[in-house]
């Protein structure tokens, strides 16, 4: 089956298994990303179509979703990728990109790099900074039914990774930017990445700048 094949039936096969999901994590989410990662890739010696791959199978079954289990999605990448006979080589890197691809905590240690995980990864992380990213934490708070923001609950900067997962329904949306959106910047891996994530990274410190100044009643 000719590679162009294979990214069709890829995105049919998540529009079909992501059309019920949060709309953070729905289609358009991934959507954004394999564009992003395309985007970025232009300018990096990978394997563009192990990047597309990772792009776009990156949150078929995201552990936030799956009770912290890492393993689902992994799996079922690769249940899908073996019945399009992919080459096995092809799949192992794409089930590692989707292992690591997250952000799980500040301090969590990832077991496996790649310039191609480095581009999907980049292309991710962008997703959840600036405008975009600001209406997802939101949306995604919402869906848990967290606050937006409670002054008497401090952010967890420092969380593990087991604590990240856990902290989603206890903290408030207001302190996943501290705890999460603006810690991206600099935790990018390319050039490209890095040169993007500045101007949403300014977005999100005006906005906050904007949000507290309404919250106290000082404009």
């Amino acid at each position: 089956m000719y590679r162009t094949e294979i990214i069709t039936k890829t995105i049919e096969f998540i529009k079909t298994n992501l059309k019920d999901s949060e709309s953070g994590h729905d289609w358009w989410h991934i959507q954004r990303v394999y564009n992003n990662a395309k985007n970025i890739a232009k300018h990096e010696d990978v394997d563009l179509f192990v990047v597309e791959l990772g792009a776009l199978l990156h949150d078929i079954a995201d552990p936030k979703f799956c009770n912290g289990d890492e393993s689902v999605g992994p799996k079922k990448a690769k249940e899908f990728l073996e019945s399009l006979e992919v080459d096995k080589i092809i799949i192992d890197h794409v089930q590692k990109i989707i292992k690591n691809v997250s952000f799980k905590g500040k301090n969590n240690i990832q077991e496996f790099k790649s310039p191609e995980l480095d581009v999907v990864q980049d292309a991710d992380r962008l997703d959840a900074m600036g405008a975009i990213g600001i209406a997802r934490c939101f949306n995604y708070g919402g869906y848990i039914n967290r606050p937006i923001y409670d002054p008497d609950v401090k952010p967890n900067i420092n969380m593990t990774k087991e604590e990240y997962y856990a902290n989603k329904s206890t903290s408030n949306s207001l302190n996943h930017f501290y705890e999460k959106l603006l810690l991206l910047k600099d935790l990018m891996n390319t050039k490209t990445g890095k040169k993007l994530a500045e101007k949403r990274h300014e977005f999100m410190e005006i906005y906050l700048e904007q949000f507290y100044n309404e919250w106290d009643g000082k404009i």
